[in-house]
């Protein structure tokens, strides 16, 4: 048996050798491995053999990648189960055959935390944005491992703090009981699981029900105002009525900053290089879990301030005379917020979105939603929907969104025309999917154009 150390100098019993990761380059997966490579775990483990954007991070750490394949199972090995995979897929009817331990992904995320003090971020919306931020600004004050959903992860050894993305697909979140948890909404989303806005709540309480010491809610949400538990929910927000309240906000080009109070105390003022209300209540949250972790506001500001954002966030490139944002917005709530960000950041410039559908099911939930969002933006493009592991196909189109939008067009990939001739513009690449590929397209048509 080997032993691996983690937070507080505890340890982690290792019945095997080495860790293997089926779909090891899964947002979370990769994250994962790159902590137990980090506390001396050997880990290697199979895929896809497509490009990722999660594989970067696996490659400079020497992190091993194999193609599917029953073969790559050796006896020793501990198999840590990507969610999406089902018990029939090969690799796992192989482990079984070989009686190797195995995990589900969120499992093991569960049992590893309990070494730390341990800071979940859960949401309908915002949980990576939030646990990047609040990752970032701990990680500057004291030691902590995280966990982020953009396929970023880090494990150090006695460490003080855990921060990790909880997901509350398929109610994987309720695999954890952590110290604190931040809430940053709650909304109807995964239809192909969730059967209404209720159901939602109800997974949400009953993870609010094993968190060991506090909970920060967003105060403006409803259904967070309804949590019923054991512990205090210290509400955050704009409002007098919050526990922790940002005051004296001023959003601008340059960032977003704030004065926050708790009650009427004031803890400090603080600037974040982010932009979009839904920024500064991220902020604000961070603020307040590290304000109840009873660390210094000067140090909680200098950390907010050096922040420069997560994967696939309002991640943003200059190309020729145009500004690319690429986003992975998918629900009508974060399409607002990204074009919210967009608007405060170039006020002056005409912003173009451009929207891949992620799946069939939330399509036709949301289409008259995603219809009156896009229609904010000064152009929206609709790419064809991107159909899910789960989903190959569906009663509704990129076309059947475009129509609902004043002007709204469908953009195919072998025509990158519509997109080349703006000029001095932004454009908004948002999606779960690929819509990356398309962002691609454009770049190389806009340089081949522009050169």
């Amino acid at each position: 048996m080997l032993r691996a150390k983690a937070g507080h100098g505890k340890e982690i019993e290792r019945m095997t050798e080495t860790d293997y990761f089926i779909g090891i380059k899964g947002s979370g997966m990769s994250s994962l491995a790159l902590i137990l490579h980090d506390l001396g775990h050997q880990v290697l483990g199979s895929d896809i053999t497509q490009y990722t954007f999660t594989q970067k991070g696996l490659e400079a750490a020497g992190i091993e990648t194999l193609p599917f394949d029953p073969a790559n199972l050796k006896a020793g090995y501990t198999v840590i189960l990507g969610n999406s995979f089902t018990d029939e897929h090969p690799e796992v009817v192989r482990a079984k055959e070989l009686g190797l331990p195995i995990y589900r992904y969120h499992e093991y995320l569960g049992k590893l935390i309990g070494d730390y003090t341990s800071i979940g971020v859960a949401g309908a919306h915002g949980k990576t944005s939030t646990t990047g931020l609040l990752a970032h600004t701990l990680g500057g004050i004291a030691k902590t491992s995280y966990l982020i959903g953009d396929g970023s992860g880090k494990g150090i050894p006695d460490s003080k703090f855990f921060v990790f993305e909880a997901d509350e697909y398929r109610r994987h979140f309720l695999a954890y009981h952590p110290d604190y948890i931040i809430m940053t909404n709650i909304d109807f989303d995964h239809p192909d699981y969730y059967t209404g806005i209720e159901d939602v709540y109800d997974a949400f309480e009953t993870e609010a029900k094993q968190v060991k010491k506090a909970i920060f809610a967003w105060g403006d949400d409803q259904w967070l105002r309804r949590l019923d538990v054991d512990v205090p929910v210290y509400y955050y927000g704009l409002k007098d009525s919050d526990d922790f309240i940002a005051r004296n906000v001023q959003r601008g080009p340059a960032g977003s900053e704030f004065d926050a109070y708790h009650k009427d105390e004031l803890i400090g003022h603080f600037k974040v290089a982010l932009y979009g209300e839904h920024a500064v209540l991220n902020s604000l949250a961070v603020v307040a879990v590290a304000y109840t972790e009873h660390l210094s506001a000067d140090l909680i500001a200098r950390e907010l301030a050096t922040f420069d954002g997560v994967k696939r966030r309002f991640s943003e490139t200059d190309v020729a005379d145009m500004t690319v944002i690429d986003d992975y917005a998918h629900h009508p709530s974060e399409i607002k917020a990204t074009l919210d960000a967009a608007r405060q950041k170039f006020p002056d410039k005409e912003i173009v979105a451009v929207f891949q559908p992620h799946t069939f099911s939330r399509t036709i939930a949301y289409l008259d939603e995603f219809a009156e969002i896009l229609g904010t933006a000064d152009h929206a493009f609709i790419t064809p929907i991107f159909s899910s592991a789960r989903e190959k196909s569906g009663s509704v189109s990129a076309e059947d969104l475009a129509a609902k939008i004043d002007g709204g067009k469908v953009l195919q990939l072998d025509n990158m025309q519509p997109l080349v001739d703006f000029h001095d513009a932004v454009l908004v690449f948002m999606g779960a999917g690929d819509v990356q590929k398309y962002e691609k397209a454009y770049t190389d048509a806009l340089t081949a154009n522009r050169s």
